[in-house]
């Protein structure tokens, strides 16, 4: 209950950084799609570009940040050279070089190939676009060990306030450029990120002075042992993310209309984001303490205890978002509000991914991760076919369910195959009648009609999210149980 207690109070932190952050960052979302119209697809371009370098970081960051956990937790081996030095900042220090040493590949290939690399992508113009945003890559994978190694110290208000400096500075600028200049090409949008990660990482610079620097090339070799798997778990996982936006130009049949149509569903998208807010605060917190948790006797009970909290409160953040779209939808500009249909799809396909996350630690303890790698790869073809076969017929909607469909794949591969391997009790009719009380309220949510006035549909959906509420107070979170206010109700 202690370590539970602990989950609870560092994804509280976490999660205030990253659903803070987010929800700074949804300013940004008015400001785009009012100062870069629909018709001009540069929203478009952006969700494009930042698909490629959201793949593209999995791949420079080769699955350290988990591994680094995985590592760091133990001691060191009989070969390694240790004597004297901290043996978590040795983990740290081969994970920070494998990582610096992908990264000046990367931006080797990018530099000396600009041209060929530009024509393909469709940015044969734009070349600057491309380049600013390698860079900008290029520092969020350094970032990433660092990043982790905080998280692995447990260090949770370190970790959110440069999260947070970061989303303050970059605000701050996008609000200089874009209303009190006047520069609103997609252009600035990638000047202002280059400039605020370099920022950040000139902030680690203090963090690096207190680690004990020292390279284990016999490290190394596990680590990529374990790493490689998670390599290929990484990159089919956030292909689940991205690769919509990434195939979407490719296969739309109006070439010219690709990025106005993408930029509707990116747009959209951003309001859905709730889900993977959630999900990273809950990871960023559950992921040292699993690791950390996974000798002990009551690991599976804790296990299966976290995956039913995670999906309650996942699924009253779904009807929140759902229950609350006649306010958020004013996040757009009236140009892409047309997609908002979308929403409840695309939050159904990260809760699914969410789900994922939390049966993957059954192959990540007993370092099998091959099978992540099998199930992500899975999933990954689901959705690609998924978004190949129905773009050019029902547009971002086929985005939108491709999700589902990887995702729920991948879920679904998990949870049987791990019952067989690492069997785990969860506790299944108790989230199978959440989940139906969920679906419940939703399909009462879409009944209301769309003619009253917004305070009024406001109001009748409060009333079905306070029933998701009092089901949880009955079964789950009785107020007796509550500190302070807990001795009124006894």
């Amino acid at each position: 209950m202690a370590k539970l207690n602990a989950l609870m109070k560092d994804t509280a932190i976490y999660g205030l950084s990253s659903i803070v952050g987010r929800f700074l960052n949804y300013l940004l979302v008015p400001l785009y799609t009012h100062y870069m119209p629909k018709e001009s697809g540069d929203y478009g371009v952006s969700t494009n570009i930042y698909a490629y370098v959201a793949l593209i970081l999995v791949l420079l960051t080769f699955g350290m940040e988990t591994t680094l956990f995985r590592f760091a937790n133990d001691g060191p081996d009989a070969q390694s050279a240790t004597a004297g030095r901290r043996w978590p900042d040795t983990v740290f220090t081969t994970a920070f070089a494998t990582v610096g040493t992908f990264t000046a590949i990367f931006l080797a290939l990018v530099f000396g190939f600009i041209t060929p690399i530009a024509d393909y992508l469709g940015y044969a113009d734009h070349h600057n676009y491309l380049l600013m945003m390698a860079a900008v890559v290029a520092m969020d994978a350094l970032q990433a060990i660092p990043f982790s190694f905080l998280r692995f110290q447990k260090r949770p208000i370190r970790f959110a306030a440069l999260k947070l400096l970061f989303i303050f500075v970059n605000i701050g600028l996008n609000v200089l450029y874009f209303v009190v200049l006047g520069k609103t090409s997609v252009y600035y949008v990638f000047l202002i990120n280059l400039l605020c990660t370099g920022f950040i990482s000139l902030l680690f610079i203090p963090d690096f002075l207190r680690i004990q620097w020292h390279f284990d090339g016999n490290l190394l070799r596990r680590m990529l042992s374990y790493s490689w798997p998670l390599l290929f778990l990484g990159v089919a996982g956030i292909l689940n993310q991205v690769a919509d936006k990434i195939v979407f130009p490719k296969v739309y049949p109006d070439q010219a209309e690709a990025n106005v149509q993408l930029g509707i569903y990116g747009a959209c998208v951003k309001i859905a984001m709730i889900m993977a807010m959630i999900t990273q605060a809950f990871r960023y917190a559950y992921e040292p303490i699993v690791f950390a948790k996974a000798k002990d006797d009551d690991k599976n009970e804790y296990y299966a205890t976290a995956m039913k909290y995670f999906l309650i409160f996942t699924l009253l953040s779904f009807l929140c978002v759902v229950g609350y779209m006649p306010i958020l939808k004013y996040i757009l500009g009236a140009g892409y509000r047309e997609g908002l249909g979308v929403v409840p799809i695309v939050m159904a396909a990260e809760i699914m991914m969410g789900v994922y996350f939390n049966l993957s630690f059954w192959y990540k303890l007993i370092d099998k991760n091959i099978y992540g790698a099998i199930f992500s790869t899975i999933g990954c073809v689901m959705l690609l076919g998924v978004n190949i076969m129905f773009i050019p017929k029902y547009g971002y909607w086929a985005c939108a369910w491709g999700g589902v469909a990887g995702y729920g794949t991948a879920m679904v591969l998990s949870y049987i195959i791990g019952q067989q391997k690492n069997p785990i009790n969860y506790p299944m009719k108790e989230i199978a009648c959440y989940v139906l009380l969920t679906a419940v309220l939703f399909a009462a949510m879409e009944y209301v009609p769309a003619a009253l006035p917004t305070w009024a549909q406001i109001a009748i959906n409060t009333v079905l999210i306070l029933v998701f509420v009092a089901y949880i107070i009955k079964k789950d979170l009785p107020l007796r149980s509550l500190p302070v206010v807990g001795k009124y109700f006894r």
